[in-house]
């Protein structure tokens, strides 16, 4: 049975992620949620239609009246989901090779509390095991389905505005669309802020989303930066909602970075709330470390945009985030938005006057960070709890200027060894001993 991890549904596309799994998901969330009106988008998967069908198929069952959009980025059916008060749902295993597959839902453009996702595991389950329970809906009581391949323009366009009618004229940016659902929207749209575009990996075929491209892996785009003599280069994930950039120089500036150097324009334009941003615990030290020397708190949050969002909300700040890429303007939009990010991130170079590199020198220096995935087959396992001996150990060997994280994927059956240090060689170290003793557990 479908189990929700950190960012919604997701697994192999007509293995774990079956038609027949998906429709009941639909009816399931219909049911759950109460709604009566529904958007759907999805990715540039090869299975996104066949998972988009039997996700509007179950909503529709249960007298949804549904809009689809279409390939769109995760993004548009957030804003959608907030401006109009619909369900949104994507079809959408985000950052993952074309196999996987998933479905993210939003309410209000926010993402669903623990206890709304249990309430839908449990419908789903009676579901599957045949409950009927609920009377079926016949002839004119099914939903309506219509789509709407407009809809992507109209939150472009509200992006573009974010800017308050400042211009990019001049900035020369590579952009890689990770053969995702962005690859004609984000070009367009910072064509349209004046910038010159050129693009990279805007061809989907089905299979090459995230495929030696995009923000899993941008060595393209800094190849292409460089060699172009272009100003900055951004690099989007399949589905749009988290972006990394490179300077000048080729460099790969991450979330933490972009992040960095937004909160210190923010506080400066008096826009950071309570003069505060949020992060999850895999930020890198430097990032708190910079901050710090800025007069910005950090508040951190454990690993998940929906933590991120949940601390945003709760605290009435504005700006948060995660190291993959994933940047929330709580005053402009309910989730992580890759294309927002970009052209937020481009306003600040523009108005400064200074190349992305520098901002982002200003802003942290980065401490090394070694970051480990384990395989494991008993996701089960604490790992922190079973190896606390050795990871004390590692914590007092690094002391103030050093840092160890150890916690199981929410979406993959890995274990994460994340270690910081002044060093490379020392990070590297600590790393090497403390994966050893995770497959020491015989998890592997």
């Amino acid at each position: 049975m479908l189990k929700f991890g950190t960012d919604g549904v997701r697994g192999i596309a007509n293995l774990d992620l079956t038609p027949e799994l998906v429709t009941a998901f639909g009816r399931a969330a219909a049911r759950v949620l109460g709604v009566q009106r529904a958007v759907v988008g999805r990715d540039t998967r090869r299975s996104g239609p066949l998972l988009e069908a039997a996700l509007v198929a179950g909503l529709a069952a249960e007298g949804v009246e549904v809009t689809t959009l279409g390939v769109v980025p995760t993004p548009v059916v957030a804003w959608l989901s907030a401006t109009e008060e619909r369900l949104g749902a994507v079809i959408s295993a985000s950052h993952n090779l074309f196999e996987d597959n998933g479905v993210k839902l939003f309410v209000n453009g926010g993402k669903l509390s623990d206890e709304v996702e249990a309430a839908l595991e449990a419908e789903l389950g009676a579901l599957l095991l045949g409950d009927r329970s609920a009377p079926a809906r016949t002839g004119g009581e099914v939903g309506t389905v219509v789509d709407d391949l407009a809809a992507s323009g109209r939150w472009a366009e509200s992006v573009t505005a974010s800017i308050d009618g400042r211009r990019l004229d001049g900035l020369r940016v590579v952009v890689d669309c990770a053969n995702g659902a962005a690859s004609r929207l984000a070009p367009d749209a910072l064509r349209s802020l004046g910038a010159t575009v050129a693009v990279l990996h805007d061809a989907p075929d089905g299979s090459n989303i995230n495929a030696g491209c995009g923000s899993t892996d941008p060595t393209d785009l800094q190849r292409a930066v460089v060699q172009s003599d272009a100003d900055v280069g951004i690099a989007f994930d399949g589905d749009a909602d988290r972006v990394l950039a490179v300077d000048a120089h080729g460099r790969l500036i991450d979330g933490d970075q972009i992040i960095a150097v937004l909160a210190i324009d923010r506080r400066a334009r008096d826009r950071l709330a309570h003069g505060t941003v949020v992060v999850t615990v895999m930020s890198n030290l430097g990032f708190r470390l910079g901050m710090a020397e800025h007069g910005i708190e950090v508040l951190e949050v454990p690993v998940g945009d929906r933590h991120v969002l949940a601390a945003l909300h709760a605290q009435g700040l504005s700006l948060g985030g995660e190291q993959s890429g994933h940047v929330i303007f709580a005053d402009l939009a309910t989730t992580g938005d890759g294309l927002l990010t970009a052209v937020q991130l481009l306003d600040v170079v523009q108005r400064s006057d200074r190349s992305l590199g520098e901002l982002a020198d200003v802003a942290m220096t980065r401490l090394p960070q070694v970051l480990r995935n384990v395989p494991i087959t008993n996701k089960d396992l604490d790992v922190s709890v079973a190896l606390a001996a050795e990871i004390a150990a590692a914590v007092e060997e690094l002391g103030d200027h050093g840092r160890v994280l150890i916690r199981g994927s929410g979406t993959e059956p890995l274990v994460r060894v994340m270690v910081e240090a002044p060093s490379l060689a020392a990070a590297e170290a600590v790393a090497a001993r403390l994966v050893e003793a995770v497959e020491g557990l015989g998890v592997s």
